[in-house]
């Protein structure tokens, strides 16, 4: 099965105004917004300084410098160009700085680790990143504590990211040169991200799904599949079926916010607990399965292998992570009914 999808849907999901954030209120903890369409072609600094006619565009620079500003969840400058309907995050004020990018004593699972790169199996439940709602008790805490040097290093290393309930391989660097290769070899598109995923109803045959990822364009906790999205391509196969539900490898082309949840949703499977997308709208019927899929309390997404070249020796380095024991034994009660 191989599905090419496009969206009609043309709206964009932007404002000049950045949602319900006062920009004068000194307390406010951070800006987000969207790039309007209209402003293709701008710096981004120009494009921010037309948004926030409030401050000036040098302070704008400075924040953008000061890795204060992140353009889809990604560093930038202030000369990237911008095209329209780019997330931006702003940390305008440095107290917002000081609490959320502070050392916490957090438990991490690092199952490598040398001078140049740490790799965390990272558990469900714990945020990679702070962001609103989550300034603290984040895995960039948990990684300013282990290995305090990260603080020289722009979001203390983490180039890439998990959602809060997925589990799995985070790869971290240690040195701004490792950053500066990890983040160029996931442009180029040569880091191998595969995943785990068991996904409601029966998946047939292997196949990829290549369709494009934007933020929903009106609810904004959601990414989806829209015209004006960034490329974004899932390859999966089929590892095992179960009565109503398959267990995929999902691997990455490219790596946008929620990419396996939002494609696995488009070919109608679902990830399994999935609260965003429907996968934890399984009827609690009689099926004994349909019990099983609908009480697992969250998505049944884990990030199992990871390869990439070591930014310092040049080799290929490979990491598996164990499946966690939620999954294992979400697999083995579906096993047993399935041989009854």
């Amino acid at each position: 099965m191989t599905s090419s999808i496009n969206s009609n849907d043309q709206s964009a999901d932007y404002s000049a105004k950045p949602g319900p954030l006062t920009h004068s209120d000194p307390d406010c903890a951070a800006l987000d917004l969207i790039i309007p369409a209209d402003y293709a072609g701008l710096r981004l600094d120009l494009a921010l300084a037309k948004l926030l006619p409030q401050w000036s565009r040098s302070r704008i620079q400075t924040w953008i410098a000061g890795s204060r500003v992140t353009l889809d969840e990604q560093a930038t400058t202030p000369k990237h160009k911008v095209w329209g309907n780019e997330r931006v995050r702003i940390l305008p004020h440095e107290i917002t700085h000081e609490t959320a990018f502070k050392p916490e004593n957090i438990d991490l699972d690092v199952i490598y680790e040398d001078d140049t790169l740490i790799v965390i199996d990272k558990p469900a439940g714990l945020v990679t990143h702070p962001g609103n709602g989550n300034w603290h008790g984040t895995m960039l805490n948990a990684l300013l504590h282990h290995a305090p040097q990260l603080e020289h290093v722009p979001r203390a290393g983490i180039v890439h990211r998990l959602d809060k309930n997925t589990t799995g391989l985070l790869v971290v660097a240690k040195t701004l040169e490792a950053q500066t290769s990890l983040v160029r070899q996931l442009q180029q598109r040569t880091v191998k991200r595969d995943y785990l995923a068991l996904v409601v109803g029966q998946v047939q045959q292997a196949g990829h799904v290549d369709a494009p990822i934007g933020r929903h364009p009106t609810q904004r906790t959601k990414m989806a599949v829209t015209a004006t999205g960034k490329p974004a391509r899932t390859h999966y196969q089929v590892i095992e079926t179960f009565e109503a539900c398959t267990l995929l490898q999902c691997s990455l082309e490219t790596g946008r916010t929620h990419q396996i949840r939002v494609h696995m949703n488009t070919i109608g499977h679902a990830l399994v607990g999935d609260p965003v997308y429907g996968g934890n709208l399984i009827k609690k019927t009689g099926s004994a399965v349909g019990q099983l899929l609908a009480n697992f309390p969250r998505q049944a997404l884990h990030a199992q292998r990871l390869t990439l070249t070591h930014p310092c020796t040049g080799q290929i380095c490979h990491w598996e992570a164990s499946v966690p024991l939620d999954i294992v034994a979400l697999l083995q009660a579906l096993r047993q009914i399935t041989e009854i």
